[in-house]
């Protein structure tokens, strides 16, 4: 995922600017990544402390500056604190693929904030970064998550049993993905 000229991308959707996290939102960050129920589908442990939050923020940069992924912080356009975030990583690039993901803080669950992320996020992955395949690996029991991917056409390909081990035990997940022309297609009937 080469970054054209390495100025950090916004996007803005009506309710929402995505935008850099930096070092100033590492208390906003803790927040709500230190909430059980955020993390407890995505391979973490919640947060403790600041420096959690620290090490989170410097992947994010980690992953930006190798052109491996991308994570933007959720804000609302009222308000510049970072809510949550979603962005690309493990980009493969000979292969024009990459996965999605994102958390949100709790009290923002239910709103459409992550539909409205995500789907800017993915249409700027398959309009900037040449994108012909987007993956989500999820949880089988994060149903919320499930719906959120096939909201925006994601089509669930099957279940890596014992994909990963993160917390002390090996997760099985669900394995989506949406294509280009999925994207595409969708686009074109939702301007009809």
């Amino acid at each position: 995922m080469q970054i054209e000229n390495s100025t950090f991308p916004i996007l803005e959707t009506d309710r929402l600017i995505l935008r850099k996290v930096t070092e100033v939102d590492a208390s906003s960050v803790l927040k709500y990544m230190s909430d059980n129920e955020v993390v407890k589908h995505i391979g973490l442990e919640p947060f403790n402390t600041v420096v959690d939050a620290m090490d989170e923020i410097t992947w994010y940069q980690t992953i930006f500056e190798q052109g491996t992924g991308i994570r933007w912080g959720i804000t609302l356009k009222e308000n510049n604190e970072v809510i949550g975030s979603c962005g690309f990583l493990n980009r493969v690039p000979k292969h024009f693929r990459t996965e999605i993901g994102t958390e949100l803080s709790k009290e923002y669950w239910g709103q459409g904030i992550a539909s409205e992320a995500f789907e800017a996020v993915i249409k700027y992955g398959f309009e900037n970064f040449k994108l012909q395949r987007i993956e989500a690996l999820i949880d089988p029991e994060n149903i919320a998550s499930q719906k959120l991917v096939e909201k925006q056409g994601f089509i669930k390909e099957g279940l890596l049993r014992n994909y990963e081990f993160t917390c002390g035990k090996f997760d099985d997940l669900y394995m989506y993905s949406l294509l280009k022309q999925d994207f595409d297609l969708n686009e074109s009937q939702s301007n009809e």
